[in-house]
């Protein structure tokens, strides 16, 4: 499929250049990066990088919920 859009000058440039520096055909580097782009991700590897992060915040914040809630109200009305 042959498609034809309008560039700003600076990103004409800057295509340009880029393909010059990998040796790529502006055609090449256009393409590369809307595959790249447009790529649908693989679930599992998704899945994988979900699990390999470590668990922000405190793990224990959910526990003891109606004592710290009546603590910080006991220090807000004492204070």
């Amino acid at each position: 499929m042959m498609l034809s859009i309008e560039l700003d000058p600076i990103l004409e440039m800057r295509i340009a250049q880029e393909a010059r520096r990998l040796g790529k055909t502006q055609a090449e580097l256009v393409k590369d990066i809307l595959e790249q782009m447009l790529r649908a991700p693989d679930p599992y590897a998704l899945l994988e990088e979900i699990r390999s992060k470590t668990p922000t915040g405190d793990p224990s914040a959910s526990e003891n919920i109606s004592w710290k809630i009546k603590e910080k109200l006991r220090a807000k009305h004492s204070g």
